[in-house]
């Protein structure tokens, strides 16, 4: 953007001390917004404060902080929420992911905000296996893990709350979030295979968005995105050999790779289940992984190119950009089996 059309703009940002929410927070303000974060710790305050956003203290369910936050702002961009694959309690996660986007609108309303744009995720789509996943996809009710149920019906409770208040809501799916300073989710399995002399690996599909683009891709929706609608963000859709052929491009790793077929995999199912249940903490593998895996996941991001403006990424660029911001912080060394 050559322009600065969020200049002098007072701007609410829920999820600022994350990766997501911080880039958000980071491209509002290089665009002249101020921007004031919520923030749930002192160390979340100074990761908001460091960005140049007022940190305003309090949570999704703190009523009389959510109002302080958005006092005096015109726009509200709620990206907080919990991301986790396997987890054994998901009662928090769908506290916060479903009912918090309707408590940030509500708050938003009584603030005379009038418009809200919600992260979402493109999980939220529940395409059918095989296809492709658009904004205009029917879901097949059919959800590997919890996060990508509370995201879907997060999503459903932003639209309704939108309509019940008057607030303009505009939902934006981010495919998997990639790029310098993401070291969490499937950013985790990026840095194993990096490291490795031999991979093991199954064929499978990804989806993936540069963080750059996804922050671009809120600020366009809170300018051009229409009330009521979703806008999918996602750069590129890559097979498993596409992406490993990347990574050898970019960091000359792995040297070997060992496949994985799909049938052993989905046999390892019900064993994660088993290590699960004897687990005493959150697994890192469990059942609805082993599914994801197994599904894959193909979104095509070209409806936020078509109605916003959005100019993504390309993919390679996006992992060099990683592996440089892995590299200097000595993230790569050490070879192993991955």
């Amino acid at each position: 953007m050559t322009d600065r059309p969020f200049a002098g703009r007072s701007v609410a940002v829920t999820g600022a001390s994350g990766f997501v929410g911080g880039a958000v927070a980071a491209a509002l303000l290089a665009q002249g917004a101020q921007v004031r974060a919520l923030v749930r710790s002192d160390a979340a305050g100074r990761t908001a404060a460091a960005l140049g956003a007022a940190p305003v203290r309090g949570d999704l369910e703190d009523h009389d902080a959510l109002r302080d936050l958005m006092h005096g702002c015109d726009l509200v961009v709620h990206v907080a929420g919990v991301n986790a694959g396997c987890i054994r309690d998901p009662a928090p996660m769908y506290r916060v992911n479903v009912r918090g986007p309707a408590a940030v609108i509500e708050a938003a309303a009584a603030a005379g905000v009038a418009r809200v744009v919600h992260t979402s995720s493109a999980a939220a789509v529940a395409e059918p296996p095989g296809s492709i996943g658009r904004e205009d996809t029917e879901p097949t009710g059919r959800f590997a893990t919890h996060y990508a149920r509370s995201k879907y019906l997060g999503e459903r409770a932003a639209f309704e709350a939108g309509r019940r208040t008057g607030v303009e809501v505009v939902c934006v799916g981010p495919s998997s979030v990639q790029g310098p300073g993401r070291i969490g989710g499937t950013a985790k399995l990026l840095l194993r295979v990096a490291r490795a002399d031999t991979a093991v690996l199954t064929r499978t599909w990804l989806s993936v968005v540069d963080v750059a683009d996804c922050a671009a891709g809120h600020l366009l929706a809170a300018r051009h995105g229409l009330a009521g609608e979703r806008y999918l963000l996602s750069g590129a859709s890559l097979s498993t050999e596409e992406a490993l052929s990347l990574l050898r491009r970019v960091t000359g790793r792995p040297r070997r790779v060992v496949w994985i077929p799909r049938a052993v995999v989905r046999a390892v199912a019900p064993l994660t289940a088993l290590a699960a249940l004897v687990g005493s903490t959150d697994p890192p593998l469990c059942p609805g992984m082993v599914h994801t895996l197994l599904h894959g996941h193909r979104y095509d991001g070209s409806r936020a190119t078509r109605d916003l403006g959005l100019i993504y990424t390309p993919a390679e660029q996006t992992l060099r950009r990683a592996i440089a911001w892995y590299a200097a912080r000595g993230m790569l060394g050490g070879a192993g089996p991955a």
